[in-house]
């Protein structure tokens, strides 16, 4: 960098971090992309294969029952493997089977089973992605910065998700949904040159002073870790119970847009990109307001939130929606944003080094395994009482998540915790749900009582 740049560019610890930039460079590349998926591949199986509601819901199943399957493993791999090569592999292994879905349509072969297939693949892939990701960035980072640059990740992935639609949806008009999907075929390869640049690797040496006791038992520790912490037990509840009912909505959210709403691809893909103008401002005042008024309230409040805004989306006025619509969706991602920023990085600070593959794993089985689920039961109620009534169903199950976390220990957090040891207010001292904590250095270590 040339002195007249080194001069403009900001100084915070994170801007003169060359390994950070790179992993942030990667991800907001690959999420501007992900946009292009996101809107092209229901849009395919709606207006290419004309396939049913239950159809477009069940892509989404596909898609996301990989978290059921394989997160609990993965977090195993993830704590005993480098986390660098495992990115690398996600980034170009989805990008190879998204390839697959232009070049079939091109010879005339694309089928809804081809679609569930890339679906289930991409979807595993994402798995070991997402847990291996979550799991390297504290290693990357002090634990001090983990909240500046998980703001920083979620705001340039926010700056994507608020222009990629609206790039999306004409480039999907111009080109047909299979071949926009090639933009995010390249985002993945582009994300992927950027992590493959990283210099620093993770320390695998010190994760594996740990003798290994199998999968199972390995797998089990990290089920005990959070389930028997009262303040990652109240977040995955409270998450699971929002990702649930959200993917009840988002499920049908497409058809219902195409179909009850008559609403073009372009304009779909405008009104989703002015409604992530909350997930931008989510992003960038999530910090300021976690200070502001606590880690707790903040939790409580923007789960709080999940319940108005989706049962906006059905109040929307059919003859005018998309004000309405909007309004939804930016409140809805704004406290989303807000929510995870916060959650993540409690998380990842009350958690020890070798403990974090395991803990995000489970986080992840918890909060993302329930996607299909809901995913389920949005297209079966759908086909049943009709997309309406469905969107209400989704709405009131969601207006409960604040309760999980209102009703724990996390509601009276102030600041996230630099030390593990910082959560010990509600348990006797040096122990945190049956798990032994060590006041130095040393990692957590279950009781060999407790083992399964």
């Amino acid at each position: 960098m040339n002195r007249g740049l080194k001069h403009l560019w900001p100084r915070g610890a994170l801007w003169r971090h060359r390994d950070f930039l790179k992993l942030w460079a990667g991800q907001t590349i690959s999420e501007f992309g992900s946009q292009f998926s996101l809107l092209a591949l229901p849009l395919v199986a709606i207006y290419v294969l004309h396939s049913s509601a239950f159809a477009v819901a069940a892509l989404t199943i596909f898609e996301q029952l990989p978290f059921l399957l394989f997160a609990l493993p993965a977090g195993v791999w993830v704590d005993r493997l480098a986390r660098r090569p495992i990115l690398i592999v996600g980034d170009i292994g989805r990008a190879l089977a998204l390839a697959s879905i232009p070049i079939a349509y091109a010879l005339g072969e694309l089928s809804i089973g081809q679609l569930f297939a890339v679906a289930f693949i991409v979807g595993v892939l994402t798995v070991f992605f997402d847990v291996a990701y979550q799991s390297y960035l504290p290693s990357l980072v002090a634990r001090e910065q983990l909240i500046d640059g998980n703001s920083k990740l979620q705001g340039s992935a926010s700056v994507a998700q608020l222009g990629g639609p609206g790039v999306a949806g004409p480039l999907i008009r111009l080109l047909s949904a299979p071949y926009a999907i090639l933009a995010d075929v390249g985002s993945f390869i582009v994300s992927g040159a950027f992590v493959l640049s990283i210099r620093r690797r993770d320390d695998v040496a010190s994760r594996q002073q740990a003798e290994r006791r199998g999968m199972k038992l390995e797998l089990m520790e990290g089920l005990r870790y959070v389930l028997q912490n009262r303040h990652l037990r109240a977040i995955a509840a409270c998450t699971a119970n929002s990702n649930f009912f959200g993917n009840v909505t988002y499920a049908i959210l497409f058809v219902y847009f195409v179909r009850r709403l008559n609403l073009s691809a372009t304009l779909i893909g405008v009104m989703l990109s002015c409604s992530n103008l909350g997930l931008l401002v989510g992003a960038f005042t999530a910090g300021w307001i976690s200070r502001r008024y606590g880690v707790g309230r903040t939790l409580v409040w923007t789960s709080v939130a999940v319940g108005p805004s989706l049962l906006l989306i059905p109040l929307a006025p059919m003859s005018f929606p998309v004000p309405v619509l909007v309004v939804a969706l930016m409140l809805f991602g704004f406290s989303g944003v807000v929510y995870n920023i916060t959650q993540i990085s409690l998380r990842q600070a009350i958690t020890p080094e070798r403990l974090q593959g395991r803990m995000n794993s489970v986080m992840r089985f918890i909060v993302w395994g329930v996607l299909p689920l809901g995913a389920l039961l949005g297209g079966l109620l759908a086909s049943t009482v009709g997309l309406r009534t469905t969107l209400w169903v989704a709405g009131i199950g969601g207006s409960l998540s604040w309760l999980p976390v209102a009703l724990s220990p996390v509601r009276s957090l102030v600041q996230v915790p630099k030390h593990e040891a910082e959560v010990l207010e509600a348990h006797e001292p040096g122990v945190v749900g049956g798990v032994v904590i060590d006041l130095g250095d040393e990692p957590l270590a279950t009781p060999a009582s407790t083992d399964a």
